[in-house]
């Protein structure tokens, strides 16, 4: 049992589990941000020009209520919504990775580039250049 904790707390402290822990929070953190321009930015413009773009009422009653019964209500309209919401979303993000390519290109053009150097010639082939070497000099 203690074998399997040393393995689990190893695979736990690798780099990429942990990378993948900070890619997670960083996510969550980064949706609340891209939902907010979305929901307080971009919505009422798009809202602003082509009328209201809230689908969520929007649905087929299944079977209508009575008294204290709530209607069936297919609601096909959140779907719509989300769907909206979910392309405007993609847009923004694909936007902002776009710009942050294109900071780091911008960069990465600033910076010297490095001559490449030479590969290293294994041992074992250095060892058989010589002994040719003195081959061809007895000869």
């Amino acid at each position: 049992m203690k074998n399997f904790f040393q393995e689990f707390k190893k695979f736990m402290m690798r780099g990429s589990v942990m990378d993948m822990a900070i890619g997670v929070v960083m996510g969550a953190a980064f949706t609340s941000i891209i939902n907010s321009v979305v929901n307080n930015i971009l919505m009422p413009c798009i809202a602003a020009l082509i009328g209201d773009l809230n689908f969520s009422e929007l649905g087929i009653v299944l079977k209508a209520g009575s008294g204290d019964t709530a209607p069936i209500v297919l609601g096909y309209g959140m779907l719509i919504q989300a769907i909206v919401e979910f392309i405007l979303i993609g847009f923004f993000v694909f936007l902002i990775v776009r710009g942050l390519n294109k900071l780091r290109d911008m960069e990465a053009a600033k910076q010297p580039k490095e001559e490449p150097k030479p590969a290293e010639i294994p041992a074992d082939i250095q060892l058989l250049t010589e002994i040719r070497d003195l081959l061809k000099e007895k000869n």
